[in-house]
């Protein structure tokens, strides 16, 4: 596909993403937006990452402006380096989607940019080379220390005491600092899975053979719990110690809870459990994607800046946007997903409880999701077969029957139906990949599992 703004920045096909392009893109950001006099540069393991931030940090400093060169380092990590600095940051990666495919992310002073920003990106394109006095490029390796200390200090050294936690190392970019971290607030780590090569690794699709990967390493080695995260570390992986894999709003429930956050603001696909529970006054629901779920957490902020703000997505990325009490020490707010917090909250929560973290999720209102996606999908086919499910019933109930009466239809962001049943089933393009994603909640995990691959199956046959 052409490289093109997504939910999480510009992604496309490495072979388009030439020097020339991104040389462009970068020009058009510092023009457009805020920078501060300065522009931090990191990168994910992809093959391709190195050479794309090298051109990065050349069109930086040919515009005039300091680039920092922070090397290899998780989203977030470069997000607190660039918001304790008042610094604009850039990430070369693409996320979970395959190494084949790269991207940018961008970052003005004061966190993501928003979709008013792109545009003014998009606007800025095509502008020559600055005729300027270069500026400089800088290296520093501080900013993943910076990130631990963040957690170490608000966590303290025993939050975790006693656990034995596995770290599937793969190819993320937080595979050290996870193992650091982890280490530091107490837990005997046990480093599962490294790999030389890119994996792409998507926490709301992981496959079967990966889940019985995970079971098997969980009790070979006798693990409370298994971790991880995707490529650039921005949405997290954790198993209970059976090695079932917990999602990812199911984490940011319990992480929320433990914070205590009182407002959430959260994508409309996220599991609606949370209704059920006490501890939130208010769910604000956005369209899918982190500028959407940032937007509203400023939107609640504007309206009363002491407001316990909180969001997250279904992958799990965690936002917080209220100084939050840890069990050492304060957390201050980090509006941007990340994947530590989401890992260490629920498991400091179930150690100070006493229970296990399978226990812990047992809790919960029982409402149960799944997700997966399917690959390769023309983009195009998939918007003209939503829009075809939008605009008629017929065509909608004929596809939907085997799940029942359709009670509602909600268009927040594709198409979410709920069905008499209490089932519900979310169909929606990606929008940084050829992928087509699926949603399905129920009130069973069975259930939700079955409706799950009926309708993967459905969407193949129909899109393929």
């Amino acid at each position: 596909m052409a490289p093109k703004f997504g939910t999480s920045g510009l992604r496309g096909l490495v072979v388009e993403l030439t020097p020339e392009l991104v040389a462009d893109y970068t020009r058009a950001f510092i023009r457009a937006c805020p920078t501060g006099g300065t522009v931090m540069v990191g990168q994910d393991y992809r093959p391709s990452s190195p050479d794309i931030a090298e051109v990065v940090l050349r069109t930086i400093a040919a515009e005039g402006i300091t680039a920092v060169d922070l090397g290899t380092l998780p989203t977030p990590a470069l997000a607190l380096a660039s918001l304790t600095a008042g610094a604009a940051a850039i990430m070369v990666t693409g996320s979970h989607i395959p190494a084949d495919r790269n991207g940018l992310k961008f970052y003005v002073p004061t966190g993501e940019i928003t979709k008013h920003d792109e545009g003014a990106i998009l606007s800025a394109l095509g502008q020559p080379s600055a005729e300027t006095a270069p500026g400089r490029i800088e290296v520093r390796t501080d900013a993943g220390a910076r990130y631990v200390e963040r957690y170490t200090t608000a966590f303290g050294d025993a939050a975790l005491a006693g656990l034995r936690i596995g770290v599937y190392e793969h190819s993320s970019v937080a595979r050290e600092i996870l193992k650091e971290t982890l280490t530091a607030l107490g837990a005997t780590v046990v480093p599962l899975g490294f790999s030389d090569t890119f994996i792409p690794v998507d926490t709301e699709a992981v496959d079967p053979e990966t889940r019985a990967l995970f079971r098997g390493w969980c009790a070979e080695h006798g693990l409370d719990a298994l971790v991880s995260t995707d490529g650039d570390a921005d949405r997290p992986m954790v198993t209970d110690a059976s090695g079932e894999v917990i999602p990812g709003d199911i984490l940011g429930a319990l992480t929320s809870r433990s914070l205590g956050a009182r407002v959430l603001c959260v994508p409309v696909s996220a599991n609606s459990m949370i209704r059920q529970m006490p501890d939130f006054e208010r769910i604000v629901a956005t369209k899918i994607g982190s500028p959407f779920v940032i937007a509203a957490m400023e939107a609640q902020l504007a309206a009363d800046p002491t407001a316990r703000v909180a969001g997250y997505e279904p992958n799990g990325g965690y936002l917080l946007g209220f100084t939050a009490q840890g069990p050492a020490g304060l957390l201050a707010p980090l509006m941007t997903r990340d994947c530590l917090l989401p890992i260490i909250a629920p498991l400091a929560a179930a150690k100070a409880a006493g229970l296990s973290l399978a226990d812990l999720v047992a809790a919960l209102p029982p409402r149960f999701t799944a997700a997966d996606r399917l690959t390769e999908i023309p983009t195009e086919n998939a918007k003209d077969f939503i829009a075809t499910l939008k605009d008629d019933p017929g065509p909608r109930d004929a596809f939907f029957a085997p799940t029942g009466r359709i009670t509602s239809v909600d268009l927040t962001d594709g198409l979410r139906l709920s069905f008499a049943d209490g089932t519900v089933v979310h169909l929606r393009p990606s929008g940084n990949a050829p992928e087509f994603r699926c949603y399905v909640e129920a009130d069973s995990k069975q259930a939700a599992a079955e409706v799950l691959a009926l309708y993967l199956d459905k969407l193949a046959a129909r899109l393929r």
